[in-house]
């Protein structure tokens, strides 16, 4: 008979989130995959936990995994946990569990915080659903093609962002979304210093020009309003050629234009040239 592969949630910041039921199953699986075994390791230690850890992340090669899967098709029992937070979302976990979906293997949950929720229940916005996209494409093609799609989104969307990425993402977001789009920002959930700043794209941006970014941060940014009134190209382009009246340069005019109205600066641009 095989044995069972745990998803152990972790605390993502204060240790003391830690339930009676995951430092159970930490102490009782025959082993432990995690994503960064120093970080895990941390961890065990604190709960005074001795028990086998096994590394896999992002790189590990498909025989690391079929060796996991053969301990567990054996019967011992396993725990996948990540460096913090849940298990098997935008983490490499997620692997496991669908090889053990494969192999019929039985796989159970043992909750625990998230990073996302979290951020949601203090954003103080109303929220019916939301849509979690985690960390933004890198490369520019793939990171304006994911913003293009969720420029029209209504629900509530939420994205985990690092210190040394914060401020250009924020760039681009309040140029696709409009500067006037409510934002909550909140870093280093339940650590020493956590912090939430409530505020629209163009607060955030501001503040974060003066601020220098420190710690994990999770966006939340509220989604488009249906009962937005929609704007017409001609109208726009009427709005881009009284700023450029006033002086302002032509790009500068559709790039300021785009960020109010939802359209692309190059369409402003196409339309003010016919």
């Amino acid at each position: 008979m095989s044995g069972i592969l745990y998803i152990v949630g972790t605390p993502i910041g204060n240790l003391d989130d830690i339930t009676v039921r995951q430092l159970r199953t930490l102490e009782e699986a025959d082993f432990i995959c995690a994503e960064d075994t120093r970080v895990t390791l941390k961890l065990l230690n604190r709960f005074e936990i001795k028990n086998k850890l096994i590394s896999f992340h992002e790189h590990s090669s498909p025989a690391e995994a079929q060796r996991i899967m053969e301990r567990l098709i054996s019967g011992e029992n396993g725990a996948v946990v990540t460096d913090a937070g849940m298990p098997c979302i935008s983490d490499p976990g997620q692997v496991l569990v669908k090889l053990c979906s494969e192999q019929g293997i039985d796989v159970k949950v043992v909750p625990g915080p998230t990073a996302m929720a979290s951020a949601a229940a203090l954003s103080g916005m109303k929220i019916s659903r939301f849509t979690f996209e985690g960390f933004l494409p890198v490369p520019k093609k793939e990171r304006s093609e994911r913003l293009e799609l969720l420029r029209n989104e209504t629900a509530v969307m939420i994205f985990y962002e690092a210190p040394h990425k914060l401020r250009s993402t924020l760039d681009d977001l309040a140029e696709v979304f409009g500067g006037d789009r409510k934002i909550a920002v909140c870093r280093e959930l339940t650590k020493l210093h956590e912090e939430t700043l409530r505020t629209d794209l163009s607060g955030a941006v501001s503040h974060f020009a003066e601020t220098e970014p420190k710690g994990e941060f999770v966006l939340v940014i509220e989604g488009k309003q249906e009962t937005q009134e929609e704007i017409s190209i001609e109208s726009a382009v009427e709005q881009v050629k009284a700023l450029i009246d006033m002086g302002e340069k032509p790009t500068d005019a559709c790039k300021a234009v785009a960020k109010e109205t939802g359209f692309k600066k190059g369409e402003l641009y196409a339309a003010l040239q016919e």
